[in-house]
């Protein structure tokens, strides 16, 4: 089934933007990867240092203790689960680039699963970053459904004026 030119735009933008959270993932994971076999809180105690944060605030309080806490098997089922969750926005963005039908329902399903995750976030506390996730995710979640919505009576369109 061929788009119109404004929706295969609008296709390629959403998977241009499931291609970069998958390579923002990815190079988390590769930065988890490389602190393997390290002095992990060494390191943490010296980003808070070197970013003149106060140790004693909670941000880097919770960094330090979740870097202490950090195993190289957790760095690895981190990492592992990285690449993962890599993977799946890699074949979305393929799968969307290139207007196939299953990515159009992987794209609004996924996007869905995140909504109740968001709205109990947004529910313990308001901030712009939260309203903007959110904003974003409806957002594509709405314009997948419109597509699939859009398909659909095309195909049903085609559908009848093929019979005899």
């Amino acid at each position: 089934m061929t788009l119109t030119a404004k929706a295969n735009r609008g296709l390629r933008a959403v998977a241009l933007f499931e291609a970069s959270k998958g390579l923002l993932v990815l190079l988390a994971a590769l930065i988890l990867f490389a602190f393997m076999n390290k002095d992990v809180q060494s390191l943490a105690e010296r980003l808070v240092g070197h970013l003149h944060l106060n140790p004693d605030r909670n941000i880097p309080n919770i960094l330090s203790v979740a870097f202490f806490r950090l195993t190289d098997g957790h760095v690895s089922l981190l990492g592992f689960l990285a690449v993962l969750y890599s993977s799946m926005r890699f074949i979305e963005a393929y799968g969307l680039w290139f207007e196939r039908h299953w990515a159009e329902w992987f794209a609004l399903v996924s996007g869905s699963a995140y909504l109740p995750i968001e709205a109990y976030e947004l529910a313990k506390g308001i901030t712009w970053f939260k309203i903007g996730l959110v904003s974003v995710n409806i957002i594509v979640v709405l314009y997948m459904a419109s597509i699939l919505w859009r398909n659909r009576r095309e195909r049903r369109l085609l559908k009848e004026s093929s019979k005899p």
